[in-house]
């Protein structure tokens, strides 16, 4: 029997539906391409003001804690709006609240590149991070609403090459930027590079962007949860603050924290399962009893766990190890970015053919390049260790870009659309949330043997990088245990008669 596609194939074409849907979809992938440029701005800044440390303590000389709540203050602010403010794009305007982000981050930008002193640059970065949260969930939001199928899988290899070259090439850009504008004030311009592209992409998404949906079809979903809202945000500041201040603030005391988070992320649960009862909630617990959905939120908080600590300790190693510039210590990680870029285009192409196996693929590419890394180190450390770990992190670049992409695709597939902001907004925030335990655990690691008057940096390095793979390596076990549940499924389908 004919499928009905194939019908529909058949019939004669009204004149100009063929031109009306080539110019509908080329608007799809421009609208995809300027969300994935302001998302790039957001995640750019997570890891770009790593190597610029050094030159904002000496222009603005900020005291350790100063520093150290300009990483992590980017990183709790950005957390905490990542699930509320997808929800709020859910139910009301995906396109208003995503302009309302950027504009934002434009505005915290300047207000950063200008900062006079330390109270105002960690506020900057405060303001900055909440609005690169607001922004971000609204961009796989788009994707899950403007694309479907094959396509689908397209835009999210695309997110995912937006992903990885943000977080690798962060430190290359911030380097260049220093070494072009000075020690004293090119830190600024890591900081006020954003404006330009701001500007240039407000009136851009304002014209590409869907409006939003009519109010009818949005019946139900205009709850908008602030008892959960105010949960889930203290839960999260519980959860995160141990780890995002983990350099500064000594003592056991900071992990009386984590049994509180444990106790409001409870609560939080059972006031959205009371709450679904009659409204919308912030977070679908359902979504949850979705099994590729729950296998890809984990997967996420533990691959990123692992991933974005190896950039830390890297750079660490490169700068203070080996007196390695912020320029060629960002040169050193590009590797990476490359492999990343490429392969993520090519894994969104594939995961709907492949599925969870292309992510298994990725992460033993991961695990393999990781290994290679801290054998490299023990072999040739020196001032050439940059040329030594080029071929183990081009392959774990390699590796990242099936994971992130294709995780994101399989781990979104089944979200109903009315959902899609909170979901990808619980997503990030897993990634997030990985991210900040990755870099308190592999950092810890690393800190502990780069410590005292005779540091072991080699060492120091091979031992975090062990660290980081073993959180590869369980990201590993997850995405093996969702395959086997996948492959025991399609079994018993086969063999109803």
């Amino acid at each position: 029997m004919t499928s009905q596609p194939s019908r529909d194939a058949e019939k004669p074409q009204p004149p100009g539906a063929t031109a009306a849907g080539g110019r509908a979809e080329a608007r799809r992938w421009r609208a995809l391409t300027i969300c994935l440029v302001a998302g790039f701005m957001t995640l750019l800044d997570v890891s770009i003001v790593n190597v610029a440390l050094p030159t904002v303590r000496a222009g603005l000389h900020m005291s350790n804690s100063g520093l150290q709540w300009v990483l992590s203050g980017y990183a709790l602010a950005f957390g905490l709006v990542l699930v509320p403010s997808g929800r709020l794009g859910d139910a009301r305007s995906r396109r208003a609240v995503f302009l309302a982000g950027l504009a934002l981050f434009t505005a915290a930008s300047a207000l950063a590149g200008a900062a006079q002193d330390q109270e105002w640059l960690v506020l900057a970065r405060l303001f900055q991070g909440a609005a690169g949260g607001v922004l971000v969930p609204q961009v796989s939001g788009f994707i899950q609403t403007l694309f479907e199928g094959a396509e689908r899988g397209r835009a999210f290899g695309a997110l995912g090459a937006t992903i990885g070259l943000s977080t690798a090439v962060g430190p290359l850009l911030g380097g260049l930027l220093i070494h072009l504008f000075g020690p004293q004030d090119g830190w600024r311009w890591v900081f006020l590079v954003n404006l330009p592209i701001g500007v240039v992409a407000l009136p851009i998404a304002y014209r590409l962007l869907p409006p939003p949906r009519p109010a009818a079809e949005r019946a139900g979903h205009r709850d908008f949860d602030p008892v959960g809202v105010l949960l889930l945000g203290a839960g999260t500041v519980a959860l995160l603050l141990p780890f995002v201040q983990g350099q500064q603030w000594h003592g056991p005391a900071r992990w009386l924290l984590l049994p509180l988070a444990a106790v409001l992320l409870t609560a939080f649960v059972g006031w959205e399962l009371h709450y679904a009862r009659r409204h919308e909630p912030l977070v679908s617990m359902a979504l949850f009893g979705v099994r590729p959905y729950a296998a890809g939120v984990l997967l996420s908080l533990v691959y990123f766990a692992g991933f974005t600590a190896i950039f830390f300790i890297f750079t660490l190693y490169l700068q203070a190890g080996l007196h390695y510039s912020a320029l060629t210590a960002g040169l050193a990680v590009t590797p990476f970015a490359v492999g990343s870029g490429v392969a993520a285009a090519v894994g969104g192409r594939l995961v709907s053919r492949l599925g969870r196996r292309l992510v298994v693929l990725g992460l033993l590419l991961v695990l393999l390049g990781l290994l290679a890394s801290a054998l490299a180190v023990q072999l040739w450390s020196g001032p050439s260790v940059g040329w030594t770990t080029l071929g183990p992190l081009l392959v774990a670049g390699v590796g990242s870009g099936l994971v992130i992409a294709p995780n994101q695709t399989l781990t979104l597939q089944h979200v109903p659309r009315a959902r899609a902001g909170s979901a990808g907004g619980v997503l990030q925030t897993a990634q997030r949330v990985g991210s900040a335990v990755g870099i308190a655990v592999v950092g810890s690691v690393f800190f502990a043997h780069a410590a005292g008057p005779h540091p072991d940096w080699a060492l120091a390095f091979q031992l975090a990088d062990t660290v980081a793979s073993g959180l590869v390596l369980a990201a590993l076990l997850v995405a093996l245990a969702d395959e086997w549940a996948n492959q025991r499924e399609n079994a018993g389908r086969t063999q109803v008669p």
